[in-house]
């Protein structure tokens, strides 16, 4: 008998539903864009119950294709999906959404962050790895659903991700069956102890959240149900196939990546543009207040792995495309702006971009969105270089974070939406000043989700030897030092005036937001 996997990714901007063979095969494949909600300024919310839709009409369309192809079904062994680590919705007792889903793109904690990082606590760093709150944490959106939300306090019982939410209607749960993966447990920045796996009573009680809000720990390979005759009847799948607990979206690239040994480095370029780098734990000159890192639990035991990000690295670049273009769903337009782009030379002509369109940094909180340093001759393809480069500039940062704290970054992995292009992976090179490799499997979160998925139902017995078996490389990529250097000046030029010379600015402006 043939033996098929579904996998799904459920991130900020689609929800991508897959079919796979364990040959690693494409056998059907759907995509189902979501959308971003902007209530007011700093605030982003979304639909939880749009990424359960989703996914049940991606996994009928995938239903549906292999019956076309002659294929069966109800060799189906499995699902296994992965979401957004940084992202939570509350739900009332019958596993219902009560809040919106609130994402890492969202602003509106930034306040009590920094009130609460003012209180100099160890135990953040002791038992989370993150030294400070972050108010792109769940931990941060919790506090403020509970004192804000009028319907989670009437009705609310959990606080879920969006893809334990999928999975757990999938399989017809309640909230009081409400789980949470170990890596996506680590996405809440906050409130848990990273070795033990668990929930952290005194981080919560300092937090104050009460932990019986918070979902039930799981294996991401635990089985936590079967899918329920309803939605086998609307998807045509099997009654009963077996639901994993899945995992976050992150830890699903890191592994998609190869990071599967400590001392490796990957760029996740999606929608949150993430350069990560694999540890053996937590790693205290890296975990402290001044750089920025997040520390994170992997999806396989006993790995861990810190990430310096841009929040709207990758929705910045389909803002452009979709504002300022007007191509709004045309993903062919993105080869179309490289090709025209690789025509600007290094430094896009001194235009700079700011890649801040959901607010600043540690450095500038106020900082916003903008273009500077526009002339006459700026055209389209100047000013999509100078949006790479915008968030090139701020990876620049992070490694140089990684660098000071002794890691070796002579070469990383680019996997996602962003390794696709040629002129995006030489700029990233150029400006890191590191060796870029791509692989030819780029399946990404849903390529890792189907292998994990096989190992749940025992069709793998060793999901790191599987993995590794499959980082074939695509295409190397290496600095041209000429760029290095000049991209180096430029960057020193350009962390000035966003972090002392543009201060006053930017408070101005967002006084006039």
């Amino acid at each position: 008998m043939e033996k098929y996997y579904i996998g799904f990714d459920a991130g900020t901007q689609s929800v991508k539903v897959a079919v796979y063979d364990l040959e690693m095969n494409c056998l059907a494949e759907k995509v189902s864009p979501t959308h971003l909600y902007y209530p007011q300024a700093g605030w982003v919310e979304m639909n939880v119950d749009e990424y359960l839709s989703a996914a049940k009409e991606g996994i009928k369309s995938c239903v549906q294709q292999l019956k076309e192809k002659g294929l069966n079904p109800d060799n189906i062994r499995a699902i296994f999906g992965d979401g957004i680590i940084c992202g939570i919705a509350g739900v009332d007792e019958n596993n219902n959404a009560v809040t919106p889903y609130i994402n890492y793109l969202d602003s509106r904690t930034q306040e009590d962050a920094e009130n609460i990082s003012q209180k100099n606590l160890s135990v953040w760093a002791e038992e989370s790895g993150n030294p400070k709150p972050n108010c792109m944490f769940p931990a941060m959106t919790a506090r403020w659903i509970l004192k804000n939300n009028e319907n989670f306090k009437k009705y609310g019982t959990k606080f879920v991700h969006n893809a334990p939410y999928i999975l757990s209607h999938l399989a017809g749960l309640k909230s009081c069956d409400a789980f949470i993966d170990w890596g996506t447990m680590s996405g809440w920045g906050l409130g848990f102890n990273v070795y033990k796996k668990e929930w952290s009573q005194k981080q919560l009680d300092i937090l104050e959240i009460d932990k019986k809000y918070m979902p039930k720990i799981v294996k991401p390979w635990d089985i936590i149900g079967g899918l329920t005759k309803e939605m086998a009847d609307f998807t045509g799948l099997k009654e009963g196939t077996p639901i994993c607990a899945g995992a976050g979206d992150t830890m699903q690239s890191m592994l998609g990546c190869g990071l599967i040994e400590k001392n490796m480095a990957a760029d996740v370029a999606g929608t949150c543009a993430m350069f990560c780098v694999s540890t053996d734990g937590i790693k205290p000159e890296l975990s402290s207040a001044e750089t920025g890192l997040i520390f994170n639990s992997g999806t396989l035991e006993n790995t861990y792995f810190y990430w310096g990000f841009i929040r709207t690295g990758g929705l910045a670049l389909r803002w452009f495309r979709d504002n300022i273009c007007d191509k709004a769903g045309d993903d062919s337009y993105f080869d179309l702006l490289s090709e025209k782009a690789e025509e600007v030379p290094a430094g896009s002509k001194g235009v700079l971009f700011l890649p801040y369109l959901t607010g600043g940094n540690n450095k500038a909180p106020d900082a916003c969105g903008c273009f500077v340093n526009i002339t006459m001759d700026t055209d389209q393809k100047t000013l999509w270089r100078s949006v790479l480069e915008g968030i090139g500039y701020d990876y620049m940062g992070v490694t140089d974070i990684y660098r000071k704290g002794g890691v070796d970054l002579n070469q990383i992995t680019i996997t996602e939406g962003g390794s696709k292009s040629r002129l995006w992976n030489q700029i990233k090179s150029d400006m890191i000043n590191t060796k870029v490799k791509t692989l030819k499997n780029s399946g990404g979160a849903v390529l890792t989700n189907i292998l994990t998925a096989a190992y749940a139902v025992g069709d793998i017995p060793d999901l790191k030897e599987k993995l590794a078996s499959l980082l074939e490389t695509k295409d190397i990529y290496t600095p041209d030092l000429k760029n290095t250097d000049y991209y180096r000046k430029i960057y020193t030029l350009r962390k000035k005036m966003i972090s002392e010379e543009m201060r006053e600015a930017f408070s101005t402006l967002k006084e006039i937001r």
